[in-house]
């Protein structure tokens, strides 16, 4: 059972460093950055300047601007997952009948849905503030005076900033009701495709979970078929003992190792993107982005109190807890995000 135990070490270490991410993702003084900072220290003495130019480089090109790096690994990952789908777990489904053909067409029908939204999401403009545009979108939405203020110009574009736009320094363009700028899509996601983000981030988990689902009762027919459940074996001592759960795993490891591993990645993807697909979903209930979340985040008022209306800009009263200032209701919201408000429109309280 070594096996077992380096792989239950490696998923231990895998779902820990995804709790550690999530808590402490968008802080500046976090333990990473503290942990990169002693290591460059350390390592800096001791490695070749052109190897430290080359290191800001691939680092600077990846992360700080666009590239289409991670939308090639995106459909190379989802090509080998759908290769060992097809050429593996189709056969064996239709070989034992376990699956009928309608379901395992499932998997073939989301990913089209799937592509849909995500060429959506890398051709859709975010919302783009230009010098035509940045007048008429200070009246979209009302200024919250705790996060945006009337009157603040972009220091980079040298445009006034609409409430709820930021400027994104990988695609060097002030985005109106920015959220992220996502690596996956090559895009910042912002007023006018946040809609097709949701709609395909909801794909890939219904695709994920639908190969899974296929992928493990194919496993579990196999299980079925070949008696495991009653069977036995000799362990070193040379006593007989019943096949357990472990020894099972192990078995199915040993006979299925590509399907087994494809299984592994789909559900370790499912849960990653489940999470993260929940709180996006939860912001869209609220009316609020990303980038307001993680902002708002100790700047929260600890009482009601009514912004002034002199300039009509002003925001309205945050609810109690100082942070949803745009919320609409949950109707409201959700409409909003799929029918975002044009540039002409004007938010009001």
């Amino acid at each position: 059972m070594d096996f077992l135990t380096l792989f239950g070490i490696y998923v231990a270490v895998v779902l820990t460093c995804m709790f550690l991410v999530c808590k402490y993702s968008g802080q500046q003084h976090s333990p990473f950055n503290t942990l990169l900072s002693y290591v460059t220290k350390v390592v800096a003495p001791f490695t070749p300047q052109w190897l430290q130019r080359f290191s800001h480089w691939i680092v600077h090109r990846l992360f700080h601007q666009r590239s289409s790096l991670f939308v090639y690994l995106h459909v190379l990952l989802e090509g080998a997952v759908f290769a060992e789908f097809s050429l593996e777990v189709f056969g064996f489904c239709r070989e034992m009948d376990s699956s009928s053909l309608t379901s395992l067409s499932v998997p073939y029908i989301l990913l089209a849905v799937k592509t849909f939204f995500f060429y959506l999401c890398i051709r859709t403009d975010p919302g783009t503030v230009t010098e035509t545009k940045a007048s008429s979108l200070t009246h979209t939405y009302p200024y919250d005076r705790r996060l945006f203020h009337p009157g603040v110009s972009c220091e980079t574009c040298q445009l006034i900033k609409p409430a709820r736009s930021k400027h994104c320094r990988v695609c060097n363009r002030c985005v109106h009701r920015f959220d992220h700028h996502c690596v996956w899509v090559n895009n910042c996601v912002g007023a006018r495709n946040t809609r097709y983000f949701l709609l395909y981030l909801l794909s890939v988990c219904g695709t994920a979970l639908a190969i899974g689902l296929l992928t493990a009762d194919m496993l579990l027919h196999a299980v079925l078929r070949s008696g495991l459940l009653g069977a036995s074996y000799v362990d070193e001592r040379g006593q007989q003992q019943p096949a357990g759960p472990l020894f099972i795993v192990q078995h199915l490891f040993l006979t299925f190792p590509r399907i087994v591993f494809m299984l592994g990645f789909v559900v370790f993807v499912f849960f990653l993107l489940a999470g993260y697909t929940m709180f996006h979903c939860f912001l869209a209930l609220v009316n609020q982005t990303s980038n307001e979340w993680f902002k708002s985040r100790g700047l929260a008022c600890r009482r009601c109190r009514p912004a002034p209306q002199a300039d009509g800009l002003c925001g309205p009263a945050p609810d109690r807890s100082g942070r949803y200032c745009y919320s609409r209701g949950l109707l409201g919201n959700l409409r909003e995000i799929f029918f975002p408000p044009s540039a002409s429109q004007k938010k009001g309280n």
